[in-house]
C-alpha cells in the first residue's frame, strides 16, 4: 500500500538521513518489531531500555511510509471530542484516554532533551475555533468537559481570536495550553541511531512474508527467504495493518497537506499555535521550525493511491480556500503538496494489545491525529505486556471492544 504521495516535505527537507541493511542471515531475538516509523522507533526505545534483545525491521526504507508524510502536530485532543467519547466509553476512560495523550507530550519533551534531540521539538498552545455558527453550541460543551477534566483551557470570542491570531470569520474556539510540534521523521531517525549503538539491530527493505506461530516464539520468513526466531513480535505497520488483520476496525482516509515557502514574517501570530478547526473534515494548521505555514486537511475516503493523488491539485485549491477565508491577507506560496493516508477508528482510540489470531504478538496502532502521542502510550502499555502486567487503558484500546 502507498502511504503518500509526491513531495513529502519532511523527506526532502532531511535527505537520507542513516542508511540500513536489509537482512542476509538468519537471525534470532527475544523481540522483533514490525515497522519502521515513528512508532516502531518509539517501541524499539522502550524494549533497548528494557533490556531485550531486538530487532526491527521495515519492507521499506526506514521512516519512508506515513511518518514522511505526517503532520507531526503533537496534540492531547483525539479526533472525538471529549464529551462524545464520556458518552460513548464512559467517563473514566474518556478522561484518561485523553490525560495520556497529554502526558505524552510532555513524555516527547523529556526524550527530546535526553537524547539531544535535533527534531525540532517545540512547545505550541493549541486552538480549536469554530468554523460556523451552529458549530459554537458543542463547542462550548466540548469547552466545559475539558474543563472539568482538569485541562488548561479558555473559551475565545471570535473578536478575541481576530486580536490574537488574526483570523477573520471564526465564531470562537477553546485554547488549550498544551500541545507541540516536532519533525517525526529526524526524531525517529535519532531513535534509531542512538539505539543502534545500544545494541538494537535495524534492517529495511526486508519484507515479512509469514509467520509460524510455535509456542513460547514465532518464526518469521522474510521476501529473502531469511528468517529471524523471536519470543515476541510487535506489529507497528499502521494503516497497513488491515491487510494482515481480516476484520473490518479501521477506515482508511487520505488526507492533503501544502507547505509553503518560507515566509517567518507572515506566520508569526499563529508560530506557537497548533490551529484546527469544527469542519468536517476538519483543517488543520501549524508552522515548520525553518519558517513555513503547513495546512491540511480535505479528508477523503481512501480506495487506491491513483485516485487520491488525482486529487491533489483539487484538494490544494480547497485548502488553500480554507486559509483565505480565515487569512484574507496571508500570500501562500505552494513550495511542497503531498497526500498521506490514515485510519480513523469508531471512537478515535488506537488499537494497542493482543489479537486472538497473532500468537505471541502485540500490536501498536495509533489511528487518527493523535498517531505520535498514542504511540508513546503504547511505549508503556507494551512495557508492561512484556512482563505479564495490564494497563488501565488496555480495555479501551483492545480488539472487539
Amino acid at each position: 500500500m502507498d502511504l503518500k504521495s509526491n513531495e513529502p516535505f519532511w523527506l526532502l527537507k532531511n535527505g537520507l538521513v542513516n542508511s540500513y541493511p536489509s537482512l542476509k542471515s538468519n537471525e534470532e531475538c527475544e523481540v522483533l518489531i514490525i515497522g519502521g516509523g515513528i512508532t516502531g522507533s518509539l517501541i524499539a526505545h522502550q524494549m533497548i531500555k528494557d533490556g531485550y534483545q531486538t530487532i526491527l525491521i521495515d519492507k521499506r526504507e526506514i521512516c519512508n511510509g506515513s511518518t514522511s508524510a505526517t503532520t507531526s502536530m503533537l496534540q492531547y485532543e483525539i479526533d472525538i471530542p471529549l464529551y462524545e467519547l464520556i458518552e460513548q466509553i464512559g467517563e473514566k476512560g474518556a478522561v484518561e484516554s485523553y490525560k495520556a495523550c497529554s502526558d505524552a507530550i510532555d513524555r516527547i519533551e523529556k526524550l527530546s532533551r535526553e537524547i539531544r534531540s535535533d527534531a525540532g521539538f517545540r512547545r505550541k498552545e493549541s486552538l480549536y475555533f469554530a468554523s460556523k455558527k451552529k458549530d459554537v453550541n458543542w463547542l462550548k460543551k466540548e469547552f466545559e468537559a475539558r474543563k472539568k477534566a482538569g485541562f488548561k483551557v479558555q473559551w475565545m470570542e471570535a473578536d478575541e481570536v481576530s486580536k490574537k491570531f488574526g483570523f477573520e470569520n471564526t465564531y470562537g474556539g477553546i485554547l488549550s495550553k498544551q500541545g507541540a510540534s516536532i519533525d517525526a521523521f529526524r526524531f525517529a531517525h535519532e531513535l534509531f541511531e542512538i539505539n543502534i549503538r545500544k545494541g538494537l539491530r535495524v534492517f529495511d527493505k526486508t519484507e515479512m512474508i509469514k509467520v509460524e506461530y510455535h509456542k513460547g516464539f514465532n518464526i518469521t520468513t522474510m521476501d529473502s527467504g531469511f528468517q529471524i526466531k523471536a519470543k515476541k513480535i510487535i506489529y507497528c505497520i499502521g494503516y497497513e495493518s488491515t491487510s494482515i488483520i481480516k476484520e473490518h476496525f479501521v477506515n482508511l482516509k487520505s488526507t492533503y497537506a501544502v507547505v509553503s515557502e518560507i515566509a517567518p514574517k507572515q506566520g508569526k501570530r499563529v508560530d506557537r499555535t497548533l490551529v484546527w478547526n469544527t469542519d468536517n473534515p476538519y483543517m488543520y494548521m501549524r508552522t515548520t521550525d525553518d519558517g513555513r505555514l503547513l495546512i491540511g486537511g480535505g479528508d477523503e475516503d481512501f480506495y487506491d493511491a491513483k485516485k487520491r493523488d488525482a486529487l491533489l491539485n483539487k484538494k490544494e485549491k480547497e485548502i488553500l480556500k480554507t486559509l483565505k477565508k480565515i487569512k484574507p491577507d496571508y500570500k501562500f506560496y505552494t513550495d511542497f503538496v503531498w497526500a498521506g493516508t490514515f485510519g480513523e477508528t469508531k471512537d478515535g482510540l488506537p488499537y494497542i494489545g493482543t489479537h486472538e489470531k497473532f500468537k505471541n504478538s502485540y500490536f501498536v496502532l495509533g489511528f487518527g491525529g493523535n498517531g505520535i502521542t498514542f504511540s508513546v502510550i503504547g511505549m508503556d502499555m507494551v512495557s508492561l505486556f512484556m512482563k505479564g502486567k495490564k494497563h488501565l487503558l488496555s480495555k479501551y484500546f483492545k480488539f472487539g471492544r
